[in-house]
């Protein structure tokens, strides 16, 4: 990227966007940029919004306790009045996993999107006792939303149905990919629309949102069609069980299993709710073609052999509930041992590998054979490769280029491809969450920068959770946790009890604690009779920074560190 762009980027990034002007169109990304998941993104124009995709993040091993991370609603929050509908790509969670958290806020915001997109996500509302208002559009369909007006086109993505828009304004065109991969030999037959990218690159795309996930990656993305054949030999030298884990919506993933399955002479049950709710719904839709006779309850799995038998779980990331981790710890109702093969048909999210690879050898320790893409071509991505976005460059021809959906290395990566094709460096916008960017007369320039942090759901509370409880988890799990009691009478200045330590999580003994509870007396002591009039919190201040400098010291620790001084 040129010098003058990136500071102007940086500029634009430190400053309050501008009042929105008339024949502008305002673009904000509240996820999805410099992370992989939590795609949403925010147009504005004549007093109306439209989002596309509202997805969530999963948490990493320094968010514990999270369950998901939304996008943050706040730039929004106040406005949910002016949104004229939620355009959802795809089915997968990175990008419908929010929505039931959005139409918590307001309940009758239209959802538009393909067949199988929308039935997803209603199976998921159901769990939160919504009844959403929905459209069905398909590829070629064109629909008005107030002063946006969408038409859809066919991609092909690693889940049926997946839908690119094109948003038509009075203040300039936007093409958003969705998620995208351009495989010629689809399970489906249902390719990307190229054509329609071509005609659209005639009629003029002001501003092209790209898919970056595999925009460092060169070439093209491998076929899916190649992934059949290896399965089938892996199915033809299993002696026992066969495990497959993939994403819970990998729905050409899971037909072929059931066809390896088939050819083999193997049952197949579904382990997970969530990979039996999306089968279900994506088999009586008739995007799944399921054998006569395959499937077999996970309940009765026991009455049929071994070697006669296919599990296709969830947990392919190493989530720590899912069904494979915990068939990995061994506290799962399904028992892996010797001889269990296990597949792992997806590929890494990065940020996932050592959950993954602790899952790997979790299964490995019991006996079970482990195949995943590191040793075999068992997955293949559902992204388009560096070859494949020049093609879409050089088809649609667009005037400014915001690449989305990856991190900062894939946002770059993307960039350098558009400019290689032509696209000017200052056209290149690299942005961020809570980026503004607004279009006007063919140029999109970035013009300022909204406050747009992590939400963090866990269990039942929404946002409760900040990062600085994260922390606080964090030092808990990693450095323990040390209380310190200690009772004082304010008026002679003498310490009555106390102190009493108490230690988790720390591996010294509480034995070691016994030679600094004399300098936290003398400290305590010292404190209120030099000033008597010191609050319980400022005696606590004393205690803290006694027994923390010793721990630090003596223990080479930093433990979550809390004092309580009661008076008499």
């Amino acid at each position: 990227m040129s010098e003058t762009s990136v500071a102007l980027a940086d500029e634009a990034r430190m400053s309050e966007p501008p009042a929105l002007a008339d024949g502008t169109m305002r673009v904000v990304p509240l996820g999805g940029i410099g992370e992989v998941g939590r795609n949403m993104t925010v147009f504005e124009l004549d007093g109306k919004l439209l989002i596309v995709d509202c997805g969530v993040l999963f948490p990493e091993e320094h968010q514990p306790g999270v369950d998901l991370i939304l996008p943050d609603f706040s730039y929004i929050r106040d406005r949910l009045d002016d949104v004229v509908g939620i355009v959802l790509t795809h089915g997968h969670e990175d990008h419908i996993g929010a929505v039931p958290y959005l139409l918590r806020l307001k309940q009758d915001i239209p959802l538009i999107g393909s067949r199988l997109t929308l039935a997803l996500v209603e199976a998921k509302l159901v769990e939160h006792r919504i009844k959403p208002t929905v459209l069905t559009v398909v590829e070629g369909q064109t629909e008005p939303f107030g002063p946006f007006e969408c038409e859809f086109v066919a991609v092909n993505h690693s889940i049926p149905d997946a839908l690119a828009v094109f948003i038509r304004t009075s203040a300039g065109t936007v093409l958003h990919t969705g998620d995208f991969k351009m495989d010629q030999l689809p399970l489906d037959g249902r390719i990307t629309d190229l054509r329609s990218f071509a005609r659209l690159g005639e009629e003029g795309v002001d501003l092209f949102l790209p898919d970056s996930t595999n925009a460092d990656v060169p070439g093209f993305t491998t076929a899916e069609k190649e992934i059949g054949p290896v399965l089938g030999r892996y199915f033809a030298t299993a002696e026992k069980r066969i495990i497959v884990a993939s994403f819970s919506s990998h729905v050409h993933r899971v037909q072929q299993v059931l066809d390896a399955a088939a050819a083999h002479g193997r049952k197949v049950a579904f382990v997970g709710r969530s990979m039996v709710r999306n089968m279900g719904i994506a088999a009586k839709l008739g995007y799944l073609d399921v054998p006569d006779g395959i499937l077999v309850d996970l309940k009765k799995i026991g009455d049929v052999p071994g070697d006669r038998l296919v599990l296709m779980s969830t947990g392919s990331q190493g989530e720590p509930m899912a069904a494979l981790s915990r068939m990995a710890n061994g506290d799962h109702a399904v028992r892996v041992g010797p001889g269990d093969m296990v597949i792992l048909a997806s590929s890494l999210i990065p940020g996932n590998e050592n959950a993954v690879f602790r899952v790997i050898n979790g299964l490995m320790r019991l006996g079970a054979e482990v195949v995943h893409k590191g040793n075999a071509r068992v997955h293949v991505s559902g992204h388009a490769s560096a070859g494949e976005l020049l093609y879409c460059y050089n088809i649609i021809k667009p005037k400014n280029v915001m690449p989305v959906h990856g991190e900062t290395r894939h946002l770059i990566a993307n960039g350098r491809l558009a400019e290689q094709t032509g696209v000017p460096a200052e056209r290149v916008l690299l942005t961020e969450d809570g980026s503004v960017v607004d279009l006007r007369d063919g140029v999109a320039a970035q013009v300022g920068q909204v406050e747009c942090g992590y939400v963090y759901v866990d269990g039942s509370q929404v946002g409760v959770v900040t990062d600085d409880d994260l922390k606080d988890r964090r030092v808990l799990g990693e450095e323990g946790f040390v209380s310190i009691i200690s009772v004082v009478n304010r008026q002679d200045g003498t310490l009555v009890s106390g102190p009493d330590i108490h230690v988790r999580g720390v591996a010294e003994d509480d034995e070691v604690f016994e030679g600094i509870k004399p300098k936290i007396a003398a400290a305590l002591e010292e404190a209120v009779r030099d000033n008597p009039t010191h609050t319980t919190h400022q005696l606590q201040q004393v205690v803290r920074r006694v027994i923390g400098s010793w721990v630090g010291r003596k223990l080479r620790r930093r433990p979550m560190i809390v004092p309580v001084v009661l008076e008499v």
